[in-house]
């Protein structure tokens, strides 16, 4: 199952403690500061494309700060660590509710400061107290909680009802290999597609009450919140295509307005299993509400290509 959502724990490693030693014969105090802990970032990687991990592992701890040594000898710092995530992944902090996008122009961030280490008994020396016999212990960090959320970035978003053809048209554009078949939620999970540059992502299907919970495509619809273009799937061969497309359009308004803004069009799609007046009818009956309709079928080429034109020119 695509992992689009996730929440982590984070803490710095804790300093290390200083040490409390002396030179032979008491000469003086050798006691070293104990090292850093490390901290811990985030950093994206275009190899990671969900957030599955996440849910194994949840909690990341930066390597505690090794302690002074004798000599005045500093303790070695604690490594630092670094957890890979997917390009365009947003994280929260969920104390603050700052957030931060990770992509190829912002790669990198810090969530957690590792804790200074602490200083050892040299450090104390003083002209009335040639011995002392403290030292520090390294500082703790706070454990933080961060949310994590990814957004697929697409430059179409195909939208509709269960078993609108969305699948199969990205299937032909663009060779994705996404399962297809004759019932709804085929589609469980968004698919992205490449076509001469432009990518495509074919959302789940969504159904009348989606934004209360019910049905699988609301889940997805943030992936779609920055394409250039809405194609609206509604097949021909549908009892009622009025009724279909103000189920999803219902849908998209309550879910952001945002996507009800966006620039869309219409893909009457499954015209193979239509006559000419039957094609004609509906397509009419949609014009009310979107003048940019397509007649298109996976099987006709010549209305694939009107649409590789569309694509190609947006």
């Amino acid at each position: 199952m695509f992992i689009d959502e996730a929440e982590i724990l984070v803490k710095g490693g804790h300093g290390g403690a200083g040490r409390v030693s002396f030179f032979a014969n008491r000469k003086g105090p050798s006691g070293g500061n104990g090292g850093r802990g490390g901290d811990v970032y985030a950093e994206v990687d275009a190899n990671i494309t969900q957030l599955k991990k996440f849910l194994e592992i949840s909690k990341y701890i930066g390597e505690n700060g090794g302690p002074g040594g004798q000599n005045k000898r500093t303790g070695l710092n604690g490594r630092d660590l670094v957890i890979k995530v997917p390009v365009n992944t947003t994280i929260i902090d969920k104390k603050t509710g700052s957030e931060i996008i990770l992509n190829e122009k912002n790669p990198k961030t810090l969530l957690a400061k590792g804790g200074k280490g602490g200083l050892g008994n040299e450090s104390f020396k003083t002209s009335t107290n040639r011995t002392p016999k403290s030292a520090e212990l390294g500082d703790d960090t706070p454990q933080l909680n961060y949310k994590l959320l990814l957004k697929l970035i697409a430059d179409y978003g195909l939208i509709g009802l269960p078993n609108a053809g969305k699948s199969s048209l990205l299937n032909v554009l663009t060779k994705a290999n996404v399962k297809t078949a004759a019932y709804p939620f085929t589609t469980l999970e968004p698919n992205l597609g490449v076509f001469n540059g432009k990518v495509l992502a074919d959302v789940p299907g969504l159904i009348e009450g989606a934004a209360t919970g019910r049905g699988l495509g609301i889940k997805f619809l943030k992936h779609i919140e920055k394409v250039e273009l809405l194609l609206h799937c509604i097949a021909v061969d549908s009892l009622d295509v009025e009724k279909d497309y103000k189920t999803v359009i219902n849908e998209l308004q309550s879910y952001s307005k945002i996507l009800i803004d966006k620039k869309s069009m219409i893909l009457l799609t499954k015209i193979d299993l239509a006559n000419k007046e039957l094609i004609e009818k509906k397509t009419a009956i949609l014009k009310i509400y979107n003048r940019n309709i397509l007649p298109i079928s996976i099987y006709d080429v010549n209305s694939l290509d009107k649409l590789k034109k569309i694509i190609t020119s947006v």
